[in-house]
């Protein structure tokens, strides 16, 4: 028999579990499905940056030379695997096409409403008694170890600034005053004080779990086989589980929404970018602010007694085998940064990697299909899955409710590509 709902989620990462508290809050009958566990895909192992102050879209000025610079390295920050597949092959188009100082300039704005929204809304999380997100705003420290790239991140950081986003350009004397407790090869950075972190799993199975109390049914180990749809609205969901059918559809399956909805006739475009990470035993000693080690392409994330060191965007398909040069890796690139410091010395607690959704303009796709009345999408957030999960949780409950949004969609909206 049929299970009927009001909302049904697909998704249960961070973006599907803030969807789901967001519409429960708002009073709709939620039921979420998880083809795996709850949180088990990128938002498990991710770097957990919540980051406000940067702005930055994947596709900007210079990815393009860098990445094909890069392509043949395998140890390489950005490695696109050479492969013939003519849905990757136009989504690098369209991506190449917006590696432009005036994409730049249009997708700063659009990232920093929605960044500075999100913040907005984990402290509203955080301040709930009942959630323990672990949010720690501290700031997050850019590292660079070359001149000329520190001069690069200056310019950027200007440009924020410009955007009413706050940044602090430091020299050498002023990051050692920032990390006294360990020896550094920095020659500068620019430090985001607005910016913080978290434990990205706690976050989201403790606001699924909350989710859960208020009254969301949430089904794991429950996968999305097919769709049926008649006329403008989706009527059926097929799962390995049973089908399912509701009065709105919020697609939040991460890397896996275009398998998702192809039976919609809907297009996304959303490339697979893998991203690895190593978390060990924190040293009592370590800093509790976050570094990214600029030129590495590393986040160094200190997640209370974990030291996770994540990194690396693998334009390899939906391929989630791991490959130890990767992870070799960005750990050769620490001591670079932090040349004191033994990584062999510390207790290895896992080795994990992930898929990362990533649309060619670096901008998430949030809102309706023009072809479906019960429909939302909500994908496509690259690295910025954690720090735009808030957010996206509130603007599609706005959309279910058909409310006026915190922020201006349409530069998310689905067909923008064609």
């Amino acid at each position: 028999m049929k299970k009927q709902t009001d909302i049904l989620i697909i998704g249960g990462g961070a973006i599907g579990v803030c969807c789901a508290h967001y519409l429960n809050r708002s009073g709709r009958q939620v039921t979420l499905v998880e083809k795996g566990d709850i949180g088990c895909g990128a938002s498990l192992g991710n770097a957990g940056l919540v980051i406000p102050g940067q702005c930055i879209p994947l596709a900007a000025p210079g990815v393009i030379s860098k990445g094909l610079k890069w392509m043949f390295d395998p140890e390489s920050p950005l490695y696109i695997k050479p492969r013939f597949d003519i849905n990757f092959l136009r989504w690098l188009w369209k991506f190449s096409r917006h590696c432009t100082n005036s994409h730049l300039r249009r997708a700063v704005p659009i990232l920093r409403d929605l960044q500075l929204h999100s913040m907005a809304n984990y402290k509203e999380l955080a301040a709930n008694e009942n959630i323990d997100i672990g949010l720690k705003q501290k700031g997050i420290l850019d590292a660079y170890r070359d001149r000329q790239e520190l001069e690069k991140g200056v310019q950027r950081a200007r440009l924020l600034r410009n955007f009413g986003l706050e940044n602090q350009v430091l020299n050498r004397d002023e990051i050692h005053d920032l990390f006294p407790a360990i020896k550094t090869s920095i020659v500068g950075g620019i430090f985001y004080s607005k910016d913080a972190h978290l434990v990205p799993e706690q976050f989201v199975q403790g606001l699924a779990a909350y989710a859960k109390q208020k009254g969301a049914v949430i089904h794991t180990n429950t996968e999305v086989i097919g769709m049926k749809k008649t006329g403008r609205r989706v009527t059926s969901v097929l799962t390995t589980r049973g089908d399912f059918s509701a009065n709105e559809i919020v697609i939040a399956g991460g890397t896996w929404s275009p398998a998702i909805i192809r039976d919609l006739n809907i297009r996304l475009f959303v490339e697979s970018a893998k991203g690895y990470s190593i978390s060990y035993k924190r040293p009592e000693t370590f800093p509790e602010i976050p570094m990214i080690l600029v030129e590495a392409k590393v986040a160094v994330t200190p997640m209370d007694e974990i030291l996770r060191f994540a990194g690396t965007l693998e334009l390899s398909g939906r391929d989630l085998t791991i490959n130890l040069r990767r992870v070799k890796a960005i750990l050769k690139s620490v001591p670079m940064y932090l040349p004191d410091f033994d990584v062999r010395a510390l207790d290895l607690i896992e080795i994990w990697r992930g898929l990362r959704p990533c649309t060619p303009d670096g901008l998430p796709y949030i809102g309706r299909p023009n072809t479906l009345d019960n429909l939302i999408v909500a994908t496509g957030h690259a690295m910025k899955g954690i720090s735009l999960a808030p957010i996206t949780g509130k603007l599609v409950a706005q959309l279910a409710a058909h409310e006026p949004s915190d922020v201006n969609l349409s530069g998310l909206r689905i067909e923008r590509f064609r």
